[in-house]
């Protein structure tokens, strides 16, 4: 499986993010570009532990957590279209700069080379081991990138 911790995958979704522009169309969902962009930096921050998140599972992520997120890594298959949001990582503001923010993105992909932080809980999830993270953020960033066809 494909994992955000390999140097040859990062890769490849840095030249996929290197491909959006600021005329680049959904295929599906309510977002624009900029609000994608914005979006996949909060949730690689989040992984990263950074701006001082705070962690804790909510409680329905504590009765089917662990079996969703099972059923979600435990293959090949992209996320599906139209998932949810986690609120904390929705944006709202419809314009931004897209060089700014690909390249915001693109920094903290590269980060995950030297990723640690063992305090991760996701919100519905829970704790996840690192390999879990990998899964689960090679899966969420080429879901949005697929959803904006690169």
């Amino acid at each position: 499986m494909k994992t955000i911790f390999d140097k040859t995958t990062r890769n490849g979704l840095i030249a996929r993010i290197e491909l959006l522009h600021e005329n680049s169309a959904a295929n599906w969902g309510k977002m624009n570009v900029s609000q994608m962009l914005k979006h996949c930096t909060l949730y690689d921050e989040w992984l990263l532990g950074k701006n001082n998140p705070i962690y804790k599972q909510a409680f329905i992520g504590k009765i089917f957590g662990k079996m969703a997120l099972k059923s979600m890594i435990k293959d090949e298959r992209p996320l599906k279209q139209n998932m949810g949001t986690l609120d904390e990582l929705k944006v709202t503001e419809s314009n931004g700069n897209v060089s700014v923010q690909k390249e915001k993105w693109i920094d903290l992909i590269r980060e995950f080379e030297h990723f640690s932080n063992p305090d991760f809980i996701h919100t519905f999830f829970g704790k996840m081991t690192k390999e879990q993270i990998g899964y689960l953020d090679y899966k969420h960033t080429d879901h949005h990138l697929r959803q904006f066809g690169v």
